[in-house]
């Protein structure tokens, strides 16, 4: 039986057809993946053969109790933001061998952790080495015509890993993000702060749908967007400001009008900021104009609590829900951190209603470079590329116990939520289930998997993240 334990602890995350045995058992192969908070595992995988017994017993020990026939949302995907910084590195300090082999590794739809959803900056993010614009122009001159747009700062890096990511996984879906519209068109004629000059509102929206057409002439389609990342935060840079109020202005007699007039099919997000202020997306998808061309509202937690994104879908229950961002910092534990990511942003996330849940960001160098003058400068990618040296850091593994195994396309289920250990479950669109389970305490426990009236005894280690598959 020890052996039997241990084997379920270090188990894989593949999927396998269930053999019925008899009336009262069925065997299926599970399996399980670990990552242990002392890093002794990571990502450790095997799979071994478990029995699902009828329950008919009062059991004593903690169950978690799977229904599927009670299903919330359905998943687009999990990854990472691939910032500027992150294209770079990953696109110049990689042969091409070794690049290769690292996207093959992320995006492949049948090994490595298949990545399935990457958020990228609509012009510069804080996280690329110089601030920039796809129309910059002197402060005291305009283009309202856009007639000087110009993509080009993204062909050196972005658009041609893209391209290289694309051929590896055609189905990943992409989401761009403002950081900052051009600074001649904001109030205060500078990158950072300042809020969007309402006579460039037209112009703006037009700027947005020219990114769109010029990516997609590259063959990228941008599945959404974000039309400011942070509208509250004016401090980074980029950054530029926009309260709710401007958001409904902009969108419902602006950039909904256009996108519309253009034929543009990429969906709108709202807000993109953090979760204390739910009453933000709120406010916007109030106005019944506005509300047409939103297809839902993204958070990142920095602040408030996580519960604000199933408050926010009470409320619009027809609008998405997206977690588009959160970091882990170069000064961080990697045991607490994986345990307060799992907890409550990929666990959180999705038990409150998020279809994706994003890292920030995919790759850095060892000293957190590049940034903007102003910008993170302790943000620590999932990647840590040095030359040719790839380190995984904390949030590859916190992102990868999901999108290895939770594919675009399954529903979340109904798991009963057990303080001690929190959980989630999915079905797979092959009718797989998995759940991933985080354990916080000094010991391992036992516990079962309830579904369709028949359990499994599993146990799971101390301090570590363990997932779970089986058909």
């Amino acid at each position: 039986m020890k052996n039997f334990i241990f084997s379920i602890i270090i188990s894989s995350i593949l999927c396998y057809s269930c053999e019925e045995k008899t009336s009262e058992s069925s065997s299926t192969s599970m399996s399980i993946l670990r990552t242990s908070f002392d890093k002794k595992y990571l990502l450790t995988q095997t799979d071994t053969q478990i029995f699902f017994q009828n329950a008919n017993n009062n059991y004593a020990i903690p169950t978690i109790e799977i229904d599927t026939t009670s299903t919330f949302q359905i998943i687009d995907g999990f990854g990472y933001t691939l910032t500027g910084g992150s294209a770079y590195h990953i696109n110049q300090k990689l042969d091409s061998t070794q690049r290769k082999q690292l996207l093959e590794e992320l995006f492949s739809k049948t090994s490595g952790i298949k990545i399935s959803y990457l958020r990228i900056s609509i012009g510069a993010s804080d996280l690329d080495a110089d601030v920039f614009s796809y129309n910059d122009l002197p402060e005291e001159d305009s283009d309202i015509n856009l007639t000087k747009f110009d993509i080009k700062p993204d062909k050196a890096n972005l658009i041609p890993l893209l391209k290289q990511i694309l051929a590896i996984n055609p189905e990943i879906k992409i989401m761009g993000s403002a950081w900052s519209a051009p600074s001649w068109m904001k109030t205060n004629k500078k990158s950072i702060g300042g809020s969007l000059n309402t006579i460039y509102y037209p112009t703006y929206a037009q700027y947005f749908v020219k990114y769109l057409q010029e990516m997609q002439k590259e063959g990228i389609h941008i599945d959404a967007i974000t039309i400011q990342n942070e509208p509250e935060n004016p401090h980074n840079n980029p950054s530029m400001t926009m309260t709710a109020t401007e958001q409904t202005d902009f969108i419902k007699n602006h950039l909904g009008v256009a996108f519309a007039k253009s034929n543009i099919k990429t969906k709108i997000i709202i807000f993109d900021h953090n979760c204390d202020h739910p009453e933000y997306p709120i406010k916007i998808l109030n106005d019944s104009i506005a509300r047409k061309y939103i297809g839902g509202s993204a958070f990142h937690l920095y602040a408030g609590d996580i519960s604000a994104l199933s408050k926010v879908h009470n409320t619009h229950p027809d609008k998405d829900i997206f977690f588009t961002e959160q970091w882990t910092s170069s000064d961080g534990n990697f045991g607490g951190d994986l345990a307060w990511h799992t907890k409550n942003v990929t666990i959180g996330a999705t038990r409150n209603w998020s279809k994706i849940v994003l890292a920030w960001n995919l790759a850095a160098d060892t000293k957190q470079e590049p940034h903007t003058k102003g910008g993170c400068t302790n943000c620590l990618g999932a990647l840590t590329i040095d030359n040719q040296n790839i380190t995984k850091n904390v949030s590859y593994y916190a992102i990868a116990h999901f999108a290895k195994f939770v594919y675009p396309g399954a529903k979340r289920i109904a798991s009963n939520f057990i303080e001690t250990l929190p959980n989630v479950a999915f079905m797979n669109p092959n009718g797989s289930k998995a759940i991933i389970i985080l354990n916080e305490e000094e010991e391992a426990k036992n516990l079962n998997i309830k579904i369709n009236q028949k359990i499994v005894p599993i146990n799971i280690s101390a301090k570590s993240v363990t997932s779970l598959c089986w058909q």
